[in-house]
């Protein structure tokens, strides 16, 4: 694909020998003029960055439907005709975190969807006011004649009284007030919290985990973030924390590869290799199933939307899952039963490590998160 408009002079404006076709055969500058439109700025970035002349869409297919094949070709040398490994995952990784923020909603939409939230919230407040009035009335009546029941009854029976402040520690670690706000361990501000730290010295150390959980949880209440609020902000976080955490893994991840395969023949630079492809095809696969799923939300919840919706995640987990066993085999070529032997292990044993390092990079994007 063209770059620009070609020179009429055939000398090379970069290292100054003559230039026959397009490219200077010292260099490999292009023999373009040096000054183009203002939109060339981009263009030429995309097509630099995607090898638009067709590398960059084979690339992407092979990626998507041929599992292993990429691998295989780049380690037999094969590497002018497909986009190279760290440049691919580069990319994917910079549209993975770009166009999922290019779908937020703008600050006037979230306030509007703010005053929203709010008034439907003061609606429910007022329905929520009556309805307690009445199970007050109720609840005291009811009260009123078990306390005559009790004095009627015999006095061989043993009744437990319990707290009912949400103070127990088998309580859930979040839970939502009658207001409609998140309680971290039955607390719904700091002062509870340490209240219930002192009272509960035998689980230390869950509320020394939780705390600053329960710091960021109230600081966000505190400025005015209802709870779908705080959970759209930490899906939002979650999103952006996938690809940070599979950058952190890759090189674990090729260390396992490199543990259970033959040292002679697979060099550590091999697994590097097909782990630059498998994440990448991770991330790209995460991206579709991004922008499937903003698509979903343009449609009314029908459902038969609904079901399609969870059907095509299911599939999509269930082959980005089936991925990894097929191109194991295909790339390093051992015996079906040793490649499923060896794929299952090295599955799960990676499932685990990538489940710990996302929950561990969540956790900090949680509290960093503002």
């Amino acid at each position: 694909m063209s770059h620009g408009k070609l020179r009429d002079e055939k000398k090379c404006l970069n290292c100054g020998h003559s230039v026959e076709e397009r490219f200077c055969s010292h260099c490999g500058q292009e023999n373009i003029e040096p000054k183009q439109p203002f939109h060339y700025l981009f263009t030429h970035f995309i097509e630099d960055f995607t090898h638009y002349d067709g590398q960059f869409w084979k690339t992407m297919k092979y990626l998507l439907f041929r599992p292993g094949k990429l691998t295989k070709e780049y380690l037999a040398g094969k590497r002018q005709v497909y986009v190279a490994p760290v440049k691919l995952y580069i990319f994917v990784s910079f549209i993975t975190f770009l166009l999922p923020s290019l779908f937020s909603s703008s600050e006037e939409e979230q306030e509007q969807n703010k005053k929203t939230y709010a008034a439907k919230k003061t609606e429910e407040k007022a329905q929520e006011e009556k309805i307690t009035r009445l199970t007050d009335s109720l609840k005291h009546e009811f009260t009123k004649n078990q306390l005559i029941k009790d004095r009627q009854a015999p006095k061989d029976k043993d009744i437990k009284i319990t707290e009912v402040n949400g103070n127990d520690i088998e309580t859930d670690a979040l839970g939502e007030t009658r207001d409609g706000k998140i309680s971290v361990l039955g607390a719904t501000n700091m002062k509870q919290f340490d209240s219930l730290d002192a009272k509960n010295i035998r689980n230390q150390s869950i509320f020394d985990f939780m705390r600053p959980f329960a710091k960021k949880v109230f600081y966000l209440q505190e400025e005015g973030l209802s709870r779908d609020q705080i959970f759209d902000k930490f899906t939002d976080t979650i999103v952006h924390t996938l690809p940070k955490a599979l950058f952190v893994y890759l090189p674990i991840f090729a260390f396992f590869l490199w543990i259970f395969h033959n040292k002679k023949k697979w060099w550590f630079f091999d697994h590097g290799i097909f782990t630059l492809h498998y994440f990448s095809f991770l991330l790209l696969g995460t991206l579709i199933l991004i922008f499937f799923s903003r698509l979903m939300n343009l449609f009314p919840n029908y459902g038969i939307l609904a079901l399609l919706n969870v059907l095509v995640n299911t599939v999509a987990v269930l082959y980005m899952s089936f991925y990894f066993f097929v191109a194991h085999h295909r790339v390093y070529e051992s015996s079906r039963t040793m490649s499923v032997f060896k794929g299952i292990f090295l599955f799960l044993v990676n499932f685990v490590g990538i489940i710990c390092m996302f929950l561990i990079l969540m956790y900090i994007s949680f509290i960093m998160m503002h």
